[in-house]
Order: C-alpha cells, then sequence, then structure tokens
C-alpha cells in the first residue's frame, strides 16, 4: 500500500486530456507508455475478465488518481498547496483566507500610515526644504 501510495504523490494524475476520465492517458504519461497500447491492454483486460472486474478497477483507480494539475508545479511550495487542495478542499480554503487576511492586514496599516496626519506633516516638511 505505501508503494500505491507514494506513486500517486510522485505524479500520477488523471489526464485531463483523456477519453473516459483520462486514467489510461494518465498511466501512459507517467511510465512514458503509449496510450494506444495502454488503451489496448485495458481493452484486452475487459474482454478476458469481463464488464465488471475491469470496469470497477478503472473507476476505482479514477477515483484515487488526482486530476492533473492545469498550471505545471514548479517549486515544493506548489506541490503542497496542490496536495492540500486535492484531498481537502476545504482546508485550502481555509489557507487562502488565510493569507487573503494577513495581505489585507499589512495593507490596512500601509494606509493607516500614509493617510495618518503625521505622515502628512512630515511630507509637507521635506518638501518645504
Amino acid at each position: 500500500m505505501k508503494r500505491f501510495e507514494k506513486i500517486l504523490q510522485d505524479g500520477l494524475y488523471r489526464s485531463r486530456r483523456g477519453l473516459i476520465l483520462g486514467v489510461c492517458r494518465g498511466i501512459a504519461d507517467y511510465f512514458d507508455f503509449s496510450v494506444f497500447w495502454i488503451r489496448i491492454v485495458a481493452l484486452i483486460l475487459l474482454l478476458i475478465t469481463g464488464f465488471w472486474p475491469i470496469t470497477g478497477i478503472y473507476f476505482i483507480a479514477a477515483l484515487l488518481m488526482k486530476p492533473e494539475p492545469v498550471i505545471p508545479i514548479n517549486t515544493a511550495e506548489e506541490q503542497e498547496f496542490y496536495d492540500s487542495y486535492t484531498s481537502s478542499k476545504p482546508r485550502a480554503t481555509q489557507r487562502i483566507q488565510r493569507r487573503y487576511k494577513n495581505l489585507n492586514r499589512r495593507l490596512q496599516r500601509m494606509e493607516d500610515i500614509v493617510t495618518s496626519a503625521e505622515y502628512d506633516w512630515e511630507r509637507r516638511f521635506k518638501n518645504s526644504n
């Protein structure tokens, strides 16, 4: 089970360009195979095992695999955010809200300084010299 979790964390994603949920294309991209051959293997398994086992496995894989990021991930911080977003959207939303509140507080302090009477007097004094 640890190996499977490691594969999912290392970048095995469902492709956004796939035909049905992007599982075959995601596997092909991860292992650098042709998507044609992955689909052929999936079709052969479908014919050999029957409809329900392979479609069940396919949909379970689709549920377990994270969707491919829209924007490529370049840093560890971006990877951490993407992982937190795909595993817990409310937690990622709270993280974004905390960042926004922090930036808003800093902006408020800057506005208070710039609009204060002291700042205005200092500016006038400097301009008069």
